[in-house]
Formats: structure tokens, C-alpha cells, sequence
């Protein structure tokens, strides 16, 4: 049946589709950047342009579907169907099949240079980790499957003024959820913290003492293949996508043995060269220290020849409270110090203020404020704090296989797609 034109000149349908096929048209057109009624539209195009009824569709099950034609189209396609003699649903079920079949999905984007993200500060307990994590979730998840993103609006007093570039601020007042293709990342997860909460927190025990080891293959004492620590991170909608280099709590003397090694600096980047090339996002977890190995980590993140700005880089984990802007001092004036020495390009990603909670009043607003008022690095994300990342601890699960719907995981996602 139909109802009154619309303002654009077209007509609402109501019809029926199976549920299966109605989910691949919602996630195409999500991929393709489509709507749906011009999905709809072109496939009865196309199913009216063909000689015959293509194969056809199982219906079984079919439920209720509408949608917005151009007027008149739907009247065609029924003398269509009659003259074909097959049913409205299976003629429908036909031409979505028929649009689906002749555009494909995109294909993933791959970085032609790894992606190496160093998530860093020298202040504990800002939550490094579970930004790390929830990172490299968000951008393994499955592109053939739709998750909730948070879309942000600028508010008035953090609009940049007139002229400046305007982005949107992740800080800003939810405008609503949008449902987005995941997007499809090959990640490894790097736990560079001896303490290993990155690799505990994902299920999995740290790499036992006189093993093999991180820590032996940054110091050249490796006593086998890198790639032969790594393990996945199980579920289906990672697929075999995400992967994790456990912790070893060797780490702790990580500075003593690099004080040793030659071209300290780079010993990083020698140990996960051999696996680079098996993933487009490489995130390193690091530890609370301002040592050696920060400087490792810092030098692994920088811009490579050939590599976009702002492809790698550090992403700074704060909190909106005063102790995280000593830390950043710190780090930053580190991070400066290696550009300065070694002449590197060393792009900053961005701030994540995590755990915010507006519900503590003056402090977090006004710090929150602070760092949004800082316009490089920018605030990137803002996560808030809540109880669903702590529980997924305890259980010893992603946050997005515990609560993949959750707010903390939708900001992660947003996160991955602003620095992706």
C-alpha cells in the first residue's frame, strides 16, 4: 500500500522483506554511504530492466518493511510482479538482492605504512590501559556489522573563533548515535607495562620469567620468533583481526638492559619489525615512566619517510583533574626533547580525557574546560566513567564483547575514527 507524497516527491511503501536480507541492505548501505530508499529505488530499477525474474529468494519469515520510492515507481514494479507472476515480497526480495549483487562491499582500507600509536603518560591510573584496549577493539571490529557511534555538536563557548578551522569537539554534547560499519583493522596490541594489566585484562597471563620475552628481543637476546608470543584475542566480532604481544614482568629491568644496547632508541623498532607487516595498527601500552624505554616507545611512533602527518604518533591518556596536567608537562617536555635531539617528526594524536564525571562538580568541568581550551594537542575524545569497563575487568572480557553498546565503548569508537 502507499501513503501521500512526501515533500521530495515521493511516496511511502509498505512492504515485507526477510529479516536476514534486510540486515545486509541496512549494513551495504551503511558501508556505501547510501540511503536506503535509493538502494530500494535503483534495485527496481534494475529488476524492471531485466527480461526475466531473476532466481528466486527465500522469503520464509518475512517481515514488515517501508520505505520512500520516487511516485509511481511502486505502482510499475506491482504490474511488474503481476506480469512476471511473482509476489510483491518476492519481487522486492528480488530487487534488493539484485542492488546487493552489483555493489559489493568496499574493501577495507589498509595503511600503506603500519599505523603505530603510542599511548602514553607518566602518571598512573589515568586509565592508559583500557583506552589502549578499547582503541584497538573499536578498530578491529567486524565491517560487516553495524555499531553505535556517538556523533558530537561544537558548543557555543567552545566554538573556535571566526575564520579558524572548525572540528567538531569531542567534549561537546551528545547529538545522537549513528550506526557505522566497523571498521576492519588488522591490530596488535603491544603490553609494554611490566605490571601487565593490558594483557591480564584481556584474559591472559604474562609471558613467564626466563621465557621469551619482549625484553630479550629489545635487549638481542631473543631465543625465537616475535611472532611466536603473540596470541588473538577471540571473538567473532574481532574475527582474527586483533592480536596481543603479552607483558613479561622482565620489563621492570627494561632500562637497566637497554642502558646497554647500542642505538638504544631504536630498540623498539627492531624487536616488532619482523610482525609489522602482518597488521595495519600497531598500540603500545606503555608504562608509567618518563625512562629509556618511554623513549623507545617515543621513537617507535615517530613519522616515518613517506608516512601521512598524523598517522602515528603519542596519544595522551589524561583525566580532568590538576595531578594529569603535571604529568603532561612532563611527558611532553620528554617527547620535545627527543624531536629536539634526534630530529624527529614526533605528531601528537590528540588528548583522551578519560573517566569524566561531570557529577564532581567544579574540578572536572573546569579542568575538562582546560584541556579543550588547549588547541594542540587537541581533545580527541572524552570517555566517560563508568562501571561497565571495570566489570569487563573483572570478568577478564573486552569492554566491547562485555558491553558493546555501552557509552564508554561508543566514545572509544568514536576515538578510533577520529584518529583512524
Amino acid at each position: 500500500m502507499t501513503a501521500p507524497s512526501s515533500p521530495s516527491d515521493r511516496e511511502k511503501v509498505v512492504s515485507k522483506l526477510p529479516p536476514r536480507l534486510r540486515q545486509e541492505l541496512k549494513v551495504r548501505t551503511a558501508q556505501l554511504r547510501v540511503d536506503i530508499q535509493d538502494a530500494v529505488h535503483q534495485g527496481i530499477s534494475q529488476w524492471g530492466a531485466l527480461a526475466s525474474a531473476p532466481s528466486p529468494v527465500d522469503t520464509s519469515g518475512a517481515e514488515s518493511f517501508s520505505t520512500w520510492l520516487p511516485a509511481g515507481q511502486w505502482e510499475s514494479f506491482r504490474a511488474g510482479a503481476r506480469d512476471r507472476r511473482v509476489s510483491l515480497i518476492q519481487g522486492l526480495a528480488q530487487a534488493v538482492r539484485l542492488w546487493l549483487e552489483t555493489h559489493p562491499a568496499p574493501t577495507v582500507r589498509r595503511p600503506s605504512v603500519v599505523r603505530r600509536i603510542v599511548v602514553c603518560n607518566q602518571k598512573g591510573g589515568v586509565g592508559k590501559t583500557a583506552v589502549t584496549a578499547g582503541t584497538g577493539e573499536a578498530l578491529a571490529e567486524d565491517p560487516a556489522s553495524l555499531h553505535p557511534v556517538r556523533v558530537a555538536r561544537q558548543p557555543a563557548r567552545l566554538t573556535a573563533a571566526e575564520g579558524e578551522d572548525r572540528r567538531p569537539d569531542p567534549a561537546a554534547g551528545p547529538l545522537g548515535l549513528e550506526d557505522l560499519p566497523g571498521l576492519g583493522m588488522r591490530v596488535l596490541l603491544v603490553d609494554f607495562d611490566p605490571q601487565g594489566h593490558l594483557t591480564k585484562q584481556l584474559g591472559r597471563q604474562p609471558l613467564p620469567i626466563g621465557g621469551d620475552s619482549l625484553t630479550r628481543h629489545m635487549a638481542g637476546e631473543a631465543k625465537g620468533p616475535l611472532a611466536d608470543l603473540i596470541v588473538p584475542v577471540p571473538d567473532e566480532r574481532f574475527g582474527d583481526r586483533l592480536h596481543l604481544l603479552p607483558a613479561c614482568t622482565d620489563a621492570f629491568l627494561l632500562d637497566v638492559r637497554l642502558s646497554t644496547v647500542r642505538a638504544r632508541e631504536a630498540a623498539l623498532e627492531r624487536a616488532l619489525a619482523p610482525v609489522e607487516s602482518a597488521y595495519d595498527v600497531v598500540l603500545i601500552d606503555c608504562p608509567p615512566s618518563l625512562g629509556l624505554s618511554m623513549d623507545a616507545a617515543i621513537y617507535y611512533g615517530r613519522r616515518r619517510d613517506a608516512e601521512q602527518p598524523g598517522a602515528s604518533g603519542a596519544l595522551i591518556v589524561v583525566q580532568a583533574e590538576d595531578s594529569s596536567a603535571d604529568a603532561y608537562d612532563l611527558l611532553t617536555s620528554q617527547i620535545n626533547d627527543l624531536r629536539d635531539d634526534l630530529g624527529l617528526d614526533i605528531d601528537y594524536l590528540g588528548l583522551v580525557v578519560n573517566l569524566y564525571d561531570r557529577r564532581r562538580g567544579y574540578i572536572a568541568t573546569s579542568s575538562l574546560q582546560a584541556w579543550t581550551d588547549m588547541k594542540d594537542p587537541r581533545v580527541v575524545a572524552v570517555v566517560p566513567d563508568l562501571k561497565e569497563q571495570r566489570e569487563a575487568v573483572r570478568v577478564k572480557q573486552p569492554l566491547f564483547v562485555y558491553a558493546p553498546r555501552g557509552e564508554q565503548a561508543i566514545a572509544l569508537r568514536a576515538l578510533a575514527r577520529e584518529i583512524s
